[in-house]
């Protein structure tokens, strides 16, 4: 399953906004939420989510009522400890 991040503006969303749809991301069927991430003066946010394709991610977003403005399919994450260890290796730290 490949992993999307996409990005949403919404501005005036509140934290009891974002809870209050938070059942129905943990029920859809056709993505997997995996991380989110709201400035919520700035209206922005980032998710994270798994789906057999962007198709699929968009199809959940639709039934979730969830406007975006951009998917993008992430290549591969890395942690801080893993980029260390990663700069440790070449000898670049």
């Amino acid at each position: 399953m490949a992993q999307f991040i996409s990005i949403h503006r919404s501005p005036g969303l509140s934290r009891e906004e974002v809870a209050g749809n938070a059942e129905n991301v943990f029920k859809a069927t056709t993505a997997t939420f995996q991380h989110i991430y709201v400035n919520l003066a700035a209206g922005f946010l980032v998710t994270v989510f798994e789906a057999e394709s962007q198709d699929e991610l968009e199809e959940c977003f639709e039934e979730l009522g969830f406007p975006f403005d951009e998917i993008h399919e992430l290549q591969f994450a890395q942690s801080r400890d893993e980029m260390e260890g990663m700069l440790k290796s070449m000898g670049k730290i």
